[in-house]
């Protein structure tokens, strides 16, 4: 199944890392993210819908730096997000934390990317 695509919508999320085979291994253990393998330098990762990818894991010397755009995953279980990030590999540096429509969390991946999740009430 191939969703079209949006005119200015987000289309495609990529992620700077710095070991593609840990960073694979903790998306992998934390989300449960199935990736598509493009050589040691670039890995898709496949969407949960099927169909096109929804972004990718990128090699480099160092992860992009603190301050560019804040990628937030959805939750159907917060808590047990914040086990499986910790319990993968990753380091939880907020929360959970209760903001206005839900509770959400920031952490840090093998490679220091800083991303979130949060949950609705």
């Amino acid at each position: 199944m191939t969703t079209a695509a949006m005119h200015h919508s987000i289309n495609y999320v990529e992620i700077t890392v710095t070991d593609l085979d840990a960073a694979k291994s903790f998306y992998a253990r934390a989300f449960g993210w199935e990736f598509v393998d493009y050589g040691p330098g670039y890995a898709g990762i496949a969407s949960r819908a099927g169909g096109d990818e929804v972004g990718g894991l990128l090699v480099s010397e160092e992860a992009r730096p603190v301050g560019g755009p804040f990628v937030l995953l959805y939750s159907d279980d917060l808590d047990g997000s914040a086990r499986a990030i910790a319990d993968s590999g990753g380091t939880i540096t907020q929360g959970p934390y209760a903001f206005p429509g839900g509770r959400r969390l920031h952490f840090t991946d093998p490679s220091g990317n800083e991303l979130g999740v949060w949950a609705s009430d």
